[in-house]
């Protein structure tokens, strides 16, 4: 079976900085979107980042130049390295993955077929 287990959340003053990682397994293919998500208490949830199967990269213009999304590959590992964290990137933040993205927008959450459980963010 897939899983996706995020870490790294916590709470840190505005201006900080967190590095969130998700270990992928049981994934059958590697010509995948992999991506994190957020949501904030009574918004929708949105797209933060995603790296597509042709390496292709995707920021939402909110964390554009502050936030880094990377892929180790051997580990299958994906990390969302964040600074100049801001109390508006306060939410839950859930790892995602799916088959490869050919059309639509990588920041809508029907395009990711599998789900991390959420780790959660707060900046004051």
């Amino acid at each position: 079976d897939v899983q996706l287990v995020e870490s790294g959340g916590g709470s840190v003053q505005a201006g900080g900085s967190l590095r969130l990682s998700c270990v992928a397994s049981g994934f059958t293919y590697s010509n995948r979107i992999m991506g994190w998500l957020r949501q904030a208490p009574g918004k929708e949830r949105e797209g933060v980042a995603a790296i597509n199967g042709d390496d292709t990269i995707n920021y939402s213009d909110a964390v554009k130049g502050r936030f880094t999304i990377s892929h180790d590959i051997v580990n299958d590992t994906l990390y969302l390295e964040m600074n100049n964290l801001e109390p508006g990137d306060t939410a839950m933040y859930y790892c995602a993955a799916g088959p490869r993205l050919y059309g639509g927008s990588w920041s809508f959450s029907k395009w990711y077929k599998y789900w991390g459980q959420g780790t959660q963010v707060t900046v004051s």
